[in-house]
């Protein structure tokens, strides 16, 4: 719950904001309430944000932007090395092994960012938090507008290459702002959930490269998705194979058979969002406190 107490004299008048974890319970409509209501209030400042870190992102960087691209193009060129040399076995793939690699790469690339991206804000603001009274969820917008961002440069470099390795998009291109929103939901609203654990513990954000880079080997991002055996079921119960094979088949003009299952991971992330979303407000004082001592 939010309770405001104002103490004015001539000169100044300010409001000292309070966040309680009762508030859910005691009032839920009050609660959700303000939570909209920070949400608007937290645009501007969100935008300003993240257009700072874009800017510093490739500040004084040579390549600048082609960092986009560079490691999903160095992967691309080692699996399809480790494939032509026979150093491993990889399924036939509907499209060309290095467009399937290189644009499974690039949306790993997106869930992953935006997966780290609810943390690393908050690490990344401690001192803000601990100084100043300002909408929490500015950070956690600021960093879905960089996510996003760096996604579009990304699906801006990808399509050019696909052509350049013999496949055509079509039509089904319209759809590929709903494929990197799905992304972009997936891995904040696991990443929001994850966030409060890893301010408070920093063995979650080393864990989480690790976890990840284990997670694309069980996703079809550079193995074609197996029709039989035990790694045929793990593939299938991994939420992020819909998301990705959908996505994927969309830039690349393939038929959408998981379309379904990316429908239900995307409704199932919007719900663990709110959850997420929920957990960041009732935790926020606790998570400035601990970083401010």
């Amino acid at each position: 719950m939010v309770a405001e107490r104002q103490a004015g004299t001539s000169r100044e008048r300010s409001s000292v904001r309070v966040y309680s974890p009762e508030a859910f319970v005691i009032s839920p409509r009050r609660l959700l309430a303000d939570m909209l209501q920070d949400l608007g209030r937290s645009r501007e400042l969100a935008w300003s944000l993240a257009l700072r870190d874009i800017k510093a992102q490739y500040r004084g960087s040579l390549l600048g932007y082609l960092w986009a691209f560079i490691t999903p193009l160095v992967s691309t060129a080692l699996w399809v090395f480790l494939s032509a040399s026979g150093v491993i076995k990889v399924a036939a793939t509907d499209i060309p092994y290095p467009a399937y690699v290189f644009s499974g790469t690039m949306l790993w690339q997106i869930f992953t960012e935006s997966l780290s991206s609810p943390l690393s804000q908050i690490m990344a603001s401690r001192s803000m938090l601990a100084k100043l009274n300002f909408p929490r969820e500015a950070l956690i917008l600021s960093g879905a507008y960089k996510v996003a961002f760096n996604g579009l440069v990304k699906l801006t470099v990808l399509l050019p290459v696909l052509i350049l390795l013999g496949v055509m998009p079509d039509h089904h291109l319209l759809l590929l702002p709903v494929a990197l929103l799905g992304l972009l939901l997936v891995g904040s609203s696991l990443g929001l959930v994850i966030a409060p654990l890893g301010v408070l513990y920093s063995d979650v954000g080393r864990f989480i490269p690790l976890v990840t880079q284990l997670l694309m080997y069980l996703t079809p991002v550079v193995f074609a998705l197996p029709s039989e055996g035990l790694m045929a079921r793990l593939f299938l119960i991994n939420p992020l194979t819909p998301v990705i094979v959908t996505a994927r088949a969309w830039i690349t003009a393939q038929p959408a058979t998981m379309l379904p299952y990316f429908c239900g991971v995307v409704l199932a992330a919007l719900v663990l969002l709110f959850f997420g979303w929920l957990l960041y407000r009732i935790t926020m004082p606790v998570l400035i406190e601990r970083m401010s001592s």
